[in-house]
């Protein structure tokens, strides 16, 4: 395959001049490691104070990694996304709301992104996320006692809990499993990551056995998540079910140090970034080379790693639509390489948030904090971003 995420002209065909140079000042901006830490502790409390600051949000880093702030904003997005053969993972962003009745809302409305996607011919998967279904708490006493991990627990309240927890999961996989639409279970932090994993194992074996419906996320930056790759894999094969897999590097990686530093316990994160993309890439590898068993996606940034996998699909011999392998990539990063990857006829998609701007605020503070902390990326955005406004001046 002649692939090259060099090509801007491709990566950039569906934004207009004015939305390329929106973007260029927003990755300018966020080119400042000092601006971004002092924006993203403002920007939530200058959000809770009523102070007009809605629009200003709204217009630039909002519409750069956002969809829209209902379902029905993001079909103008999934139009164009469609017309050069990008797929969209709908996601509905809104997090850290705790309560039995804000959880059951939640419920619903992943169920009606659900019954929406299957009206649309581009949107194979929604992405949802536990913590928007249970209480953190229970899921962290869950998480650090093993005698709860087999279910035993001797306080009926919690039992009743995690039942009604487990209750929603199951009546939101059994509306994908019955409108053909993949479900992709985020991660979690790794206190709490135990019962998302169970629980998401248990809801692999009830729908993934003849297609892959529910997928688990692999964050390849904790040292542990390769061999847990290998184990579900043998899990799957035991019990007779396809493993779905979405790998992702990490997204909560100074938190994660932070808190073992202080709790004194050894840190889950990988002592590189280079024994991270070591990890990634082999798990891709296993991905392929078991792919008859395991439906995978590419969550990746990373040019080589996204190069691996099309590579590895080639000397396979698999059809570029294979599907048990799809690529994707956040809305607002990465064009270079998903609108490259589509125009060379691989299965890719963009990552799209919507909700409310005060509800999507975590979700947009994290994608500030990743761009100015991962080596490079604002940079090379920037870079992408000049080179094709260079290339239409020209």
């Amino acid at each position: 395959m002649n692939i090259s995420f060099e090509n801007t002209e491709n990566a950039f065909a569906y934004k207009a001049n004015k939305d390329l140079k929106g973007a260029k000042f927003l990755f300018s901006t966020m080119g400042f490691p000092l601006f971004v830490q002092l924006g993203t502790r403002l920007t939530p409390f200058l959000m809770k104070t009523g102070l007009p600051i809605h629009g200003i949000i709204r217009k630039t880093i909002f519409k750069q990694f956002v969809g829209g702030e209902t379902l029905e904003e993001t079909a103008n997005v999934g139009e164009v996304l469609g017309k050069y053969g990008v797929k969209v993972i709908l996601d509905y962003g809104v997090e850290g709301k705790e309560g039995e009745e804000n959880f059951d809302l939640a419920t619903d409305e992943f169920i009606r992104v659900i019954n929406y996607a299957a009206t649309q011919s581009n949107i194979p998967y929604i992405s949802i996320k536990v913590t928007g279904l249970a209480r953190h708490g229970l899921l962290q006493t869950l998480n650090e006692a093993p005698r709860l991990r087999s279910g035993i627990h001797d306080h009926e309240a919690e039992i009743a809990e995690w039942d009604r927890v487990r209750e929603r999961m199951y009546i939101i996989c059994e509306a994908a499993a019955e409108k053909n639409i993949g479900v992709l279970i985020d991660a979690e932090e790794s206190w709490i990551q135990d019962p998302v994993d169970r629980l998401t194992m248990e809801m692999m074996e009830i729908f993934n056995k003849e297609k892959a419906v529910v997928y688990n996320t692999i964050q390849l930056y904790r040292h542990d998540r390769l061999h847990f790759l290998k184990i579900s894999h043998q899990i799957a094969v035991q019990q007779g079910f396809i493993l779905g897999i979405k790998l992702v590097r990490g997204a909560y990686m100074e938190k994660e140090r932070e808190r073992a530093l202080e709790m004194g316990y050894e840190s889950p994160i990988q002592a590189s970034k280079e024994d991270t993309d070591r990890d990634y890439n082999d798990s891709i590898r296993f991905c392929v080379a078991q792919i008859d068993r395991v439906a995978c996606i590419v969550a990746s940034h990373n040019e080589e790693s996204n190069l691996l996998a099309a590579r590895l699909m080639e000397e396979k011999g698999l059809s570029l639509q294979h599907p048990h392998l799809h690529f994707s990539q956040l809305y607002g990063m990465s064009d270079n390489i998903t609108f490259n990857l589509a125009k060379a006829g691989l299965s890719v998609s963009k990552y799209l948030p919507f909700g409310p701007i005060r509800d999507v605020i975590p979700y947009l503070m994290r994608r500030a904090q990743e761009n100015s902390s991962v080596s490079g990326q604002t940079g090379r955005e920037l870079a992408l971003i000049k080179k094709e406004l260079e290339r239409r001046k020209s």
